[in-house]
């Protein structure tokens, strides 16, 4: 039986926000976005989420706000972070910063830099050179010294470890 995803007696601010992200796969789903990881068929390629369950988190995704659905081709579409989505970023970026940290004793698998200076983001988001915390479309990811603990090999995988710059669509070779 699967649990709900509701957390009705919850009255709190954070149930809500996990009644949405906090859903196994949607932040991952989220973070590829970022990542330029906009067609249905390299997300689910690329996460290796069933089919179900990846229409079912975006449908959610869609529903509240955080990404809308757009045509590219006739029956086609691809999903783009909203402004609410765009808000998102310092929590994945944070996450994912604390995962490295507590959880991956080999160092960062990927990095981020303020694509305007090219310095490294601190682990709040911010560039120490600028003082400023960059927006996500202002960010450049690319793979970090830290080994990942699965090298994948399919077409987006491989597009991913080009340096590149978060929101721009990833082209699988």
């Amino acid at each position: 039986m699967a649990l709900p995803r509701e957390y009705e007696t919850q009255a709190c601010a954070l149930a809500r926000a996990l009644e949405v992200v906090g859903e196994r796969w949607t932040l991952l789903i989220v973070r590829d976005l970022f990542f330029g990881v906009t067609r249905f068929t390299d997300l689910q390629t690329h996460l290796d989420v069933p089919r179900a369950v990846l229409s079912a988190r975006l449908a959610l995704l869609v529903e509240a706000g955080i990404v809308e659905r757009r045509p590219y081709a006739p029956g086609r579409f691809e999903h783009i972070l909203t402004a609410a989505g765009l808000e998102l970023w310092p929590i994945v970026h944070q996450l994912m910063g604390w995962g490295e940290r507590h959880l991956v004793a080999s160092g960062p698998v990927r990095l981020f830099a303020h694509a305007t200076c090219g310095t490294d983001l601190a682990v709040d988001g911010a560039c120490p050179a600028c003082a400023v915390t960059p927006a996500p479309a202002d960010v450049e990811t690319r793979p970090g010294p830290g080994a990942p603990s699965v090298r994948r090999t399919d077409p987006v995988s491989v597009a991913l470890r080009r340096p590149h710059r978060l929101l721009e669509p990833v082209v699988a070779a």
